[in-house]
């Protein structure tokens, strides 16, 4: 391990560390109930620090001095040790969350970039797996369905009698786009 050369990536590595270092850290104190103090400076010198039930009161305890200046009712006391015990639940649970999203998103990034062809009939089938080659047989399966029943549709209509005056207004619709720059395309 050696130290990260470019500083946009020193920034970055330092401020995904940090957030694990912190995620830890409450995870010491809600599942042990420990007593946790972290300071860290980043390499642009600013502090960053966690502590649990505070800073100062961790310190103080470590530099052996006592807390006996500390007025707080145990009722209050117990409360704001609950409440800190549920924001740090909720930290731990938005992180997952920000995690699950950015992989989201990569994944997303990575679907976009692989979307430059027209369709995804374009798509060299050496390049699927097994999930994305059995959607595209579906998706081929429906399209067989639907050309059938479009061509059982159309020949019924041209076979039927009854359908007859639609198929020379169809006819004269065409006539008429055609003969006025416009094109008609059959799929």
């Amino acid at each position: 391990m050696k130290r990260i050369e470019n500083e946009d990536d020193r920034l970055i590595t330092f401020s995904k560390r940090r957030s694990g270092i912190y995620k830890k850290a409450s995870e010491l104190v809600t599942l042990c109930g420990a007593e946790v103090a972290l300071l860290v400076f980043s390499p642009a010198g600013k502090p960053f620090s966690f502590g649990h039930p505070s800073l100062e009161s961790v310190v103080r305890r470590f530099l052996g001095k006592s807390s006996s200046n500390d007025n707080t009712h145990p009722l209050v006391e117990a409360h704001r040790r609950m409440r800190i015990n549920e924001l740090n639940l909720q930290h731990n649970e938005v992180l997952s969350q920000l995690e699950a999203d950015k992989q989201r998103g990569n994944m997303l990034k990575m679907m976009v970039k692989g979307k430059t062809r027209q369709g995804w009939w374009d798509t060299p089938i050496d390049e699927l797996n097994l999930q994305e080659l059995q959607q595209m047989h579906a998706k081929l399966e429906e399209l067989h369905s639907n050309l059938c029943k479009s061509v059982s549709a159309v020949s019924f209509r041209i076979n039927n009698p009854l359908f007859a005056s639609d198929i020379a207004s169809e006819k004269e619709s065409f006539s008429f786009l055609h003969g006025h720059g416009y094109e008609h395309r059959y799929f």
